[in-house]
């Protein structure tokens, strides 16, 4: 049988998408109050400001990125959290990296904890791939254009980081020599990448 009521469909659009926000219940067209009763009741729970889950919602591995799109749209998801996304590190950080505009606001988030780089021009817009993560269009740089951008935040990532990066985009072929090339042009570090590129050539 459809659901008819507020709640049932409401419940129902959590389940199918795992998260629920406060413009899919507008899109709806249930009531808000609809959702707050639901949060008060202990049916869905705040994940984080402005998404909501079932308590039985079992998070996955790149939740926290559907979090942090939904809460900043614009915001890129870069560097460590791009590595892991696109499976080529042995990182796992606690804190979602993003990347904004180097003039933008710092995004308001509270959960999870947020890392931000700032960038502009090519060296923000170019290698950025829109990802569905939990029914959320997520900006994330491309392999390509991550391994690029870890060599040129070495400071904050670490060279090593940067290097195994470089080895397991080329190893798993996530990425081609002349496209990692080009990001790394555009990021200004071509000439401190060709000695490591030369190595894999």
């Amino acid at each position: 049988m459809a659901a008819t009521t507020p709640v049932a469909r409401l419940l129902l659009f959590v389940r199918t998408h795992g998260l629920v926000r406060p413009r899919d219940v507008d899109r709806l067209e249930i009531p808000r109050t609809t959702l707050k009763r639901l949060v008060d009741d202990g049916r869905l729970i705040r994940r984080s400001r402005g998404v909501y889950t079932l308590p039985e919602h079992e998070p996955a591995e790149h939740t926290d990125l559907a979090a942090v799109a939904e809460r900043a749209p614009r915001a890129v998801i870069c560097l460590l959290s791009a590595l892991r996304y696109h499976e080529i590190t042995t990182q796992n950080p606690f804190e979602v990296w993003i990347m904004v505009e180097r003039t933008a606001w710092r995004p308001r988030i509270e959960h999870p904890p947020v890392r931000v780089i700032r960038a502009s021009g090519a060296a923000l817009t170019e290698g950025v791939v829109s990802e569905t993560i939990e029914g959320v269009q997520v900006l994330i740089t491309a392999p390509g254009k991550t391994v690029a951008d870890c060599f040129k935040y070495r400071g904050k990532v670490g060279t090593d980081v940067a290097i195994e990066a470089l080895r397991e985009c080329w190893r798993q072929r996530k990425a081609t020599m002349d496209e990692i090339h080009r990001y790394a042009q555009i990021d200004r570090v071509a000439n401190i990448m060709r000695p490591y590129m030369e190595s894999l050539a």
